[in-house]
């Protein structure tokens, strides 16, 4: 997983957040998605709602804040979701030579994937997006089959990287292509960042499962903050080839002790 939503969000060019999410089941392709929601601390439980409580898939911006409002979800000031952190880096990208595309480095999104003991598969991601985007800017995060993908027949994928770039190679639903012509979920993950990155030039990263249960995080980025958890082992990493693995009464311990 990654972050950069709900409070800490990066802020568009208006110094606001405004937020995208997506979820999806894989048993019978369901998914609900928001796009530019504004005052919501969790985005994803409005995409879950968008899914399970009407029969569209995504809701934005205005529409998105009637239809929170019609199921009760609390509004969050804006200013609430926005801490100092982000407030700096939005002030410098307003400099006349500064470069708001140096300033993603160290962002990204939140994603996760899951398989049951059924076989079921989930998707889930959320994002802030880009700092000092457009106002009304949607990127790939809320875009089914981009952001995120999940099938049964295959398995589920949530993305994080440049959205221009994941949009154009409809990046989730590529990896489980790739895995549906028999790839591992490394070897589809690999493939299709590869060919984002050759084709039009884009980074990005990815947490993949197949409906076999095996797994994989892979990025093009310097580096991608992932956890998994299988067999009651946690397995984690930030850079390229690094692997880390613990039981989870051990992590789990560590957390309580304030670790």
């Amino acid at each position: 997983s990654f972050w950069s939503l709900g409070c800490g969000s990066v802020l568009n060019e208006k110094g606001e957040v405004e937020m995208d999410a997506i979820i999806m089941d894989g048993k019978n392709l369901d998914s609900g998605a928001v796009s530019a929601v504004k005052c919501i601390a969790n985005p994803i439980k409005l995409a879950r709602l968008v899914m399970e409580k009407t029969k569209h898939m995504l809701l934005t911006d205005h529409g998105a804040h009637l239809f929170a409002q019609a199921m009760g979800i609390p509004a969050t000031p804006g200013e609430n979701l926005i801490t100092e952190r982000s407030r700096e880096r939005w002030k410098k990208n307003l400099e006349p030579d500064s470069n708001p595309e140096e300033f993603q480095k160290d962002l990204g999104t939140v994603g996760a994937v899951a398989i049951d003991s059924e076989g079921n598969v989930a998707c889930a991601t959320s994002t802030g997006g880009l700092s000092n985007k457009l106002i009304g800017r949607v990127g790939d995060t809320a875009c089914i089959g981009s952001g995120g993908y999940a099938d049964n027949r295959s398995g589920a994928t949530s993305t994080t990287g440049h959205g221009e770039s994941i949009m154009k190679v409809v990046l989730a639903r590529l990896i489980l292509y790739h895995m549906e012509q028999g790839m591992s979920p490394e070897m589809a993950a690999d493939t299709a960042l590869d060919y984002m990155k050759t084709r039009v030039g884009g980074l990005g990263g990815v947490i993949v499962v197949n409906n076999s249960g095996e797994w994989a995080a892979r990025f093009s980025t310097k580096q991608m903050s992932w956890a998994t958890v299988k067999d009651d082992q946690l397995h984690y990493g930030i850079y390229a080839g690094e692997r880390h693995t613990r039981s989870i009464d051990e992590a789990l311990t560590s957390e309580s002790e304030g670790f």
